[in-house]
């Protein structure tokens, strides 16, 4: 019948599902046939989102804020965003260069929407997150995957990106801490890269919206190496535990702010207004001391995983510095880790995420835990896996 089959464009044969959603459907699958699952599979906080942050929400809605923002977001928390920065980091950045989005996806939509043409380059790391490389070719861009060695802490090689880089590269994508394998850049390693890819007269973009989930080292901000050539990406998801609330911005250099502006007017007019009035009480005291105490029982979930799984035979290479991500190597046990996966689901009652869902170096290696869920689960959930490892 006409309409069975929708005539895609062509672009759609890139762009691939989360393979992690047919895992976290076949999950929901066997809840309601009654058995238990322990979640480590899904990227969210399980801690609700800060009370003051709900309750500004609240008072935004009763005084009637529901109309559009200006495009850029409302002045007030552009202005609280650029305080942050000079709070946590003693960076100073012009509250002008802050663009406010529907999520850091948004923020990253914009970024290649004004940068990137048809056939142009753009460097990512692999393993990576995998919207990064399907937003590129959206705008007929390519992606280029740049494998990162687990030996090498999943760092890119300080020539990688010179060797990879010619006339048709525009920019380099590099997460900081990284999903899915919790890597967090340090400053001098942010500054080659950044000097690397201005070289050429390319553009460095930086995922930081797991900025503040760090445990083991003092945090930066790749905003402190300049402003020109720069896109600094991050998130009310992650450390502010809003993800349903779609609520993200980029720092831009100041001459790229114009065509960011347009292409916010015509692409989603502004980032939801209630989302912006809540967020301006994501900053205040109150709220960074309950985020403070979530980011200690993550390092507390962390650090019991890491030694729990490492104990059981799985292979990861230094105790991830930030994010709430464990990337293991599996090929102790199995040459498939989709397999894998759909296993430790079927028998042991576990949902991990395989590695396909973030590249193809070495995907089928491994698999990614989330400790995005109590101490108590994970415990089951470690004790799950290792009598499925007994049982082969």
């Amino acid at each position: 019948m006409p309409g069975d089959r929708p005539r895609l464009a062509r672009r759609m044969a890139g762009i691939e599902p989360f393979h992690v959603m047919a895992i976290l459907a076949r999950a929901r699958e066997l809840e309601a046939q009654g058995r238990e699952v322990v979640h480590m599979e899904v990227g969210e906080p399980d801690f609700p989102t800060p009370g003051p942050v709900v309750e500004a929400g609240r008072r935004a809605l009763e005084a009637g804020r529901t109309h559009y923002t200006p495009a850029l977001g409302l002045p007030a928390l552009r202005e609280a965003i650029a305080g942050w920065y000079r709070a946590c980091f003693s960076v100073e950045v012009d509250p002008a260069r802050v663009v406010v989005t529907p999520g850091a996806s948004g923020a990253l939509l914009l970024v290649l929407a004004a940068l990137v043409d048809p056939g142009e380059k753009v460097l990512m790391p692999d393993p990576g997150y995998p919207c990064n490389r399907h937003m590129v070719r959206l705008f007929e861009g390519e992606a280029v995957s740049l494998g990162v060695k687990a030996a090498q802490g999943f760092a890119l090689a300080n020539d990688q990106v010179i060797r990879n880089w010619d006339a048709r590269t525009r920019a380099l994508v590099v997460a900081t801490p990284a999903n899915p394998t919790g890597r967090v850049l340090g400053l001098e390693q942010l500054r080659f890269l950044y000097e690397a890819v201005r070289a050429p007269d390319g553009h460095l973009i930086v995922d930081e919206i797991y900025q503040g989930l760090v445990y083991d080292t003092p945090e930066v901000t790749a905003l402190a190496l300049g402003e020109e050539n720069l896109f600094v990406v991050n998130s009310f998801s992650k450390f502010f535990g809003m993800t349903g609330w779609r609520l993200g911005w980029v720092v831009a250099p100041r001459v790229w702010v114009p065509a960011l502006d347009r292409l916010a007017q015509n692409l989603f007019l502004a980032a939801p207004t209630l989302s912006q009035h809540a967020a301006l009480a994501a900053f205040s005291p109150e709220t960074l001391a309950i985020l403070e105490e979530r980011r200690q029982i993550f390092q507390r979930r962390r650090d019991y995983l890491f030694e729990a799984l490492t104990g059981l035979g799985f292979r990861i290479e230094g105790r991830p510095e930030g994010a709430f991500y464990l990337y293991a190597d599996v090929s102790a046990f199995t040459g498939d880790s989709f397999d894998f996966c759909r296993r430790l689901l079927e028998e042991a009652g576990v949902a991990v995420t395989p590695g396909r869902d973030f590249g193809s170096y070495r995907a089928e290696r491994f698999v990614r835990f989330a400790y995005t869920t109590d101490l108590e689960r994970l415990e089951l959930g470690v004790e799950r896996i290792a009598a499925f490892l007994e049982r082969g």
